[in-house]
């Protein structure tokens, strides 16, 4: 094992890990930051993004209209204090990611050309076309590569945190190419690593996404909150392949297309007054509904009668897609099902990314902030992340200081590393998605929560004799990881006897659509 001693540990690379090591690598620009990605550092949830983010600019739009909005989706259990804070520092997030060159659609007047979304009151998401997470992520990664204080290790895989008395003193990291673990000494660490969708067999999520922040840090005793508020997008289009379903953006219905049976027939007017721009939840549950009504496997959306130039400019990379699969989008409906999106819940911090753990920050979709409560409001994550990117760099650069790094090395355990056969690691992952998807999805009921909960304690066992003796790779790792995961979700899902946002159970008493 080798052991390697930085100032900053930061693990993932979308918005929230790059935006905070650009920070920390301007301010100190003669300490070391040691960014972590197991894939390629363009693979993230970020760069999935295609909807954008909710700022306010416009003059007939206002903070506390963006701020009712949230709360209203949020169902009540949001932190308003969070809320008015992220929201208010929008439009000094959006100037600093147009600093560092992102750049967003501009519309004739030279204005940001703002879209509306679901549960959105006003037209205030930035993007870029259709593909707003990937020009964010790789503007962030070029500014980022400037910078000669900063270390991108690709390819490494975080087994856990290594907590001391509470206090983090950084991670233990599987090295792929080398097959070597090394032990990183950090003064801070921040646990950046996106979402969980993965732990359902039908996602928008790409294969990375499998929650391993949220997992390391509960198993290093961390605050974990909220794991039963999953949001499924109510629009993913119904052509599995094998990585992820690929999401419809809902931006497409901000421009005008509307959900419809196969006849064309519209039917979101049954189910809310805000029709096809309802909150995600209220669409999801109306989809699932039609389905079961009509006895069929998906929807549909329409946009055959939007304007084609308009369109063919805003969702160029919908429209390729579809393609790719024989639906020209102009003369054809575009068949959709909902899909596992976004987890609300996760490490709980406090209002500067701090998790309960000293020294150990986190930030994005893996951090419970208050922000979302019962149902995050489209194109907020983006948001979230860059405002409390900006807040775990401004804590941390406050305390580095007062940080004693007296690492103890025989404190830390050594794992060895095995050539696995993956096959059976494969089959037991799929095995926990469809588990977490036909028992503990879109709707809810005890009495298949605790079905689901014993199978995947049996799932459990299996793994665990995996690192009891002593064989481990990144595939183990993630399902490990992933049964942690959905053991979480079960556990609040069991626990939550209310009806709130994207939690619904149908053995609960009172239960809204």
């Amino acid at each position: 094992m080798k052991n390697i001693e930085t100032d900053f540990l930061v693990i993932g690379s979308g918005i929230a890990g790059l935006s905070y090591a650009i920070k920390i690598a301007e301010y100190f620009p003669k300490k070391q930051i040691t960014v972590v990605t197991k894939q390629s550092p363009n693979e993230s949830n970020t760069r999935y993004a295609q909807g954008g983010i909710a700022i306010v600019q416009d003059k007939d739009d206002s903070f506390e209209k963006h701020i009712i909005d949230t709360l209203e989706v949020g169902d009540g259990l949001c932190n308003k204090e969070i809320v008015e804070m992220v929201v208010r520092q929008g439009p000094a997030s959006l100037k600093e990611l147009l600093d560092w060159g992102v750049n967003f659609d501009i519309n004739s007047k030279g204005k940001h050309d703002l879209s509306k979304e679901g549960g959105h009151s006003e037209s205030r998401v930035v993007h870029h076309k259709d593909n707003t997470g990937f020009a964010i992520e790789k503007t962030l990664l070029l500014k980022l590569a400037q910078y000669t204080n900063v270390s991108m290790l690709s390819h490494h895989f975080v087994i856990d945190v290594i907590n001391e008395n509470n206090t983090c003193l950084g991670a233990n990291i599987l090295d792929e190419k080398s097959k070597n673990v090394k032990c990183y000494y950090s003064k801070i660490t921040l646990l950046a690593t996106g979402g969980a969708g993965q732990v359902f067999a039908n996602t928008t999520n790409p294969k990375v996404a499998t929650g391993d922040g949220i997992a390391i840090a509960n198993s290093s005793g961390a605050i974990i909150e909220d794991m039963e508020f999953i949001q499924f997008h109510p629009t993913a289009l119904n052509i599995i392949d094998d990585t992820s379903s690929f999401l419809i953006s809902e931006a497409l219905r901000g421009f005008g297309a509307r959900l419809t049976d196969e006849e064309g027939n519209t039917f979101m007017h049954k189910y809310d007054k805000r029709g096809d721009l309802a909150s995600r939840d209220i669409v999801t549950r109306a989809i699932i509904s039609e389905l079961e009504i009509n006895k069929v496997l998906n929807v549909f959306l329409d946009c055959r009668k939007l304007d084609k130039k308009e369109l063919a400019l805003k969702f160029p990379n919908i429209i390729e897609k579809c393609k790719s699969y024989g639906i020209d989008v102009f003369t054809k409906l575009i068949p959709v099902v909902p899909a596992a999106h976004y987890i609300c819940g996760g490490i709980k911090v406090d209002s500067w990314g701090q998790t309960s753990i000293k020294n150990l920050f986190a930030c994005g979709e893996c951090t419970k902030t208050g922000l979302h409560g019962a149902n995050r409001l489209a194109s907020n994550s983006l948001l979230e992340a860059s405002v409390f990117a900006n807040r775990c760099a401004k804590k941390s650069i406050q305390i580095l200081d007062e940080i004693d790094c007296a690492y103890k090395e025989d404190k830390l355990k050594y794992i060895h590393v095995n050539e696995i056969n993956n096959k059976n690691v494969l089959k037991l992952r799929s095995a926990l998605q469809n588990i977490m998807w036909n028992k503990v999805g879109i709707i809810r009921n005890d009495i298949q929560l605790k079905e689901a909960e014993n199978e995947i304690l049996d799932l459990d066992k299996t793994i665990s004799n995996f690192f009891n003796q002593d064989q481990i790779n990144r595939e183990i790792c993630e399902l490990r990881n992933l049964i942690s995961i959905a053991k979480l979700i079960i556990k609040h899902s069991l626990n939550r006897n209310e009806n709130k946002g994207v939690f619904y159970k149908e053995d609960v008493a009172v239960v809204n659509i």
